[in-house]
């Protein structure tokens, strides 16, 4: 009776020792599963934070690009305001040209006549001027005439043209030149050396320097000078051709004849 009871303490302390074990199994896996549900909740709080960070990077970026637009939008606007005065003004410039081209009309009109009248006047100042350099300035005349006639020549080139063969005439009267020329002196053809001065004095001299004259303005011819001259002429062709050093010369000057 004794060992039976024995051996159903035995049999429980098993059963119960087998319950504690089934327990603990159990516990063991219910913790496992718990572990792996925290798990998975943390995976999943974790992807929910990057995309929270990544939404946040594209909210920013995107906060960025708007104000940037915003400023290129208002740098648009500044620019085209400005551009809208410019334009403005370009209209006024237009109209501006538009009255002014009408008035180039006008003045082309007028201006050509002039052209003629000034070459006129040039060509007669030429003609009862000394004789110096007379083939090319007559040439320069007779190019300006040719010119007139040419359409590919604005009409203000032309007048440019004339006022420089003006300024040109002009220069003549406060320079020295020298250049060599032919000459009939005595009903012969000689080769000289004319010496022009301004326009006060307009001499020539052979080139074996052993005859010398001037241009009477009088006369309208050249006068033969006496021996006296020759060395000052050769002198100042000389100084005309840098030659020699700047000097005074003794020349032979017609006195101006009074006004009638």
């Amino acid at each position: 009776m004794k060992k039976q009871r024995l051996k159903a303490v035995a049999l429980t302390t098993m059963l119960s020792a087998g319950a504690l074990m089934g327990s603990v199994a159990m516990a063991d896996q219910t913790l496992d599963a718990v572990l792996q549900a925290g798990q998975a909740k943390t995976t999943l709080a974790q992807d929910s934070q990057k995309r929270i960070d990544r939404l946040a990077q594209e909210t920013d970026d995107l906060a960025q690009q708007f104000k940037q637009q915003n400023k290129l939008i208002d740098d648009l606007r500044v620019f085209n305001a400005q551009m809208e005065k410019q334009v403005a003004k370009q209209l006024v410039v237009v109209q501006e040209l538009e009255q002014s081209i009408e008035k180039v009309t006008v003045i082309e009109r007028q201006i050509q006549p002039l052209i003629f009248r000034m070459l006129d006047g040039l060509e007669q100042f030429v003609n009862l001027d000394k004789p110096f350099s007379l083939e090319e300035r007559q040439a320069q005349i007779a190019m300006l005439r040719a010119n007139q006639d040419r359409a590919d020549i604005s009409v203000s080139e032309k007048f440019r043209q004339v006022l420089e063969a003006y300024k040109i005439e002009s220069a003549y009267g406060s320079t020295i030149s020298a250049y060599k020329t032919t000459l009939s002196l005595d009903g012969q053809d000689r080769e000289v050396s004319i010496l022009r001065v301004g326009r006060i004095s307009l001499m020539y001299q052979t080139t074996d320097a052993q005859a010398s004259g001037y241009w009477d303005v009088a006369q309208k011819s050249w006068v033969a000078l006496d021996s006296s001259y020759n060395a000052q002429i050769l002198k100042g062709l000389k100084i005309a051709r840098d030659q020699a050093t700047k000097d005074i010369m003794t020349m032979p000057i017609q006195a101006p004849e009074a006004a009638q």
